[in-house]
C-alpha cells in the first residue's frame, strides 16, 4: 500500500505502514499452513475456504476460540515471541478434537501497544507453526495497534478455530461404562493456563529468568515458555483405529474441573497417582508456591495435557496407535461407578 499514509494517525501513535511491512514479512509463515481447500491469500476483508466434505453424511462445523493468557507476560519478559503462538492454536485445535472434529482452519488477532513488524512476524510465526502441527491453515488474522491503551511493548494475542466432523463420528460419551481406561497424553509443562498463580509464585518480574536449573534441565524461563503441545494427529489417529468414547482436554481448571465434561452421570474417573509422570517444574510451583495438591490438580495439568477413555479391550491398540504417532500416552485410571466425577487415589 505504497500511498496509504497518514501523518495525523502516526501522530497519534499508530503507523499503519508498519501493519503493511508485518503481512510482508510474516508472508513466508503462513505459507507453510497452506492446505487444499484455502482460497484466498492474507490481506482480505476474510478468509475463505472450502471445506472437502467427501464422505460425510452429515458434516457439522465445531469452533474454539480462546487465547494464550498471562504467560504472554513470560514471552515478553524474555524478549521471545515466536513461540506463543503455538500456544494459542492448541488452546483452541485441542478444544475441537474433544468432539471428534479435525481443525481446517484458523485465525489469529494481536492486539499490541506499538507494532514492530519484526516483532509481529515473530508472534504469526509461533501460529503458522502451531497450524502446521494442528494440520490446519491459517487464513487470516488482524494486527491492531492500541497506543495509550498498551505499553510499547505490551501485546495480547487471540485465536479462533474451525474444524469438522461427521455428526456420525461425534464422540459419544453416552457409550461410557465402568471398567473403561483413561488414557494419559502427556503434556509438554504447564502449557497455558494458571500463569497468574506462576508469575506471583516465580515473582517473574524481578527474578533471573535466565537461571539455569539442574531440576529442571534448562532455564526457569526456558521451562514456563515452553509451549502448550498439540495433540490432533495422534488423536484423530487414535479415533480411526479404535471407538473413542470420551476425550479431555486439561486446561484451566485441570483435572476437576474438565474430566466431568466428557463423563456421563454416574460415572467417576478413578486416577492412580503413581502412574502420573509429573514433570518437574510442577513440584517446583508446588513447593516455592506451598500450593496443596488439590489446588495444584484444580489449576494445572500435573503432567496430563489430554485424557481418552476407550474400552478396556481397545487399550492395547490406543496406546500402540498413539505411540506411533509420537505420542508416550500411557494408562492412568479407569471409569469406575459413582457421582464424585474425579477421584486420585
Amino acid at each position: 500500500m505504497e500511498n496509504s499514509h497518514s501523518a495525523s494517525y502516526a501522530a497519534a501513535g499508530v503507523d499503519i505502514e508498519a501493519g503493511y511491512q508485518g503481512v510482508k514479512l510474516m508472508r513466508k509463515h503462513v505459507e507453510r499452513t497452506l492446505i487444499p481447500g484455502v482460497v484466498s491469500d492474507i490481506g482480505g476483508f476474510g478468509g475463505l475456504f472450502a471445506p472437502d466434505f467427501t464422505g460425510m453424511k452429515e458434516p457439522v462445523l465445531v469452533s474454539s476460540t480462546d487465547g494464550v493468557g498471562t504467560k504472554l507476560r513470560i514471552a515478553q519478559l524474555l524478549d521471545k515471541h515466536d513461540t506463543v503462538g503455538i500456544d494459542c492454536v492448541a488452546m483452541c485445535v485441542n478444544d475441537i478434537i474433544c468432539c471428534g472434529a479435525k481443525p481446517i482452519f484458523f485465525l489469529d488477532y494481536i492486539a499490541i501497544g506499538k507494532n514492530i513488524p519484526e516483532k509481529v512476524a515473530d508472534i504469526v510465526s509461533g501460529v503458522a507453526e502451531g497450524c502446521v502441527q494442528a494440520g490446519c491453515a491459517l487464513i487470516g488474522g488482524e494486527t491492531a495497534e492500541h497506543p495509550g491503551m498498551m505499553a510499547a511493548d505490551d501485546y495480547d494475542l487471540a485465536g479462533f478455530s474451525v474444524g469438522v466432523v461427521d455428526k456420525a463420528k461425534v464422540i459419544d460419551h453416552s457409550a461410557m461404562v465402568p471398567g473403561d481406561v483413561l488414557i494419559a497424553l502427556p503434556s509438554s509443562g504447564i502449557h497455558s493456563n494458571g500463569y497468574s498463580l506462576v508469575r506471583k509464585v516465580f515473582d517473574v518480574e524481578h527474578a533471573d529468568l535466565g537461571l539455569y536449573s539442574g531440576e529442571l534441565g534448562c532455564t526457569i524461563g526456558e521451562a514456563l515458555l515452553t509451549p502448550t503441545r498439540i495433540y490432533v494427529k495422534p488423536v484423530l489417529a487414535c479415533m480411526e483405529a479404535v471407538t473413542v468414547k470420551g476425550v479431555s482436554h486439561i486446561t484451566g481448571g485441570g483435572f476437576y474441573e474438565n474430566l466431568p465434561r466428557c463423563l456421563p452421570d454416574g460415572l467417576t474417573a478413578k486416577i492412580d497417582k503413581a502412574s502420573l509422570r509429573t514433570p518437574p517444574i510442577f513440584s517446583m510451583l508446588q513447593s516455592k508456591g506451598e500450593i496443596p495438591e488439590r489446588d495444584m490438580f484444580n489449576t494445572y495439568n500435573m503432567g496430563v495435557g489430554m485424557v481418552l477413555v476407550v474400552s478396556q479391550a481397545d487399550s492395547a491398540t490406543a496406546l500402540t496407535t498413539l505411540h506411533a504417532q509420537g505420542c508416550d500416552a500411557y494408562v492412568m485410571g479407569e471409569i469406575v461407578s459413582g457421582e464424585e466425577r474425579v477421584v486420585l487415589c
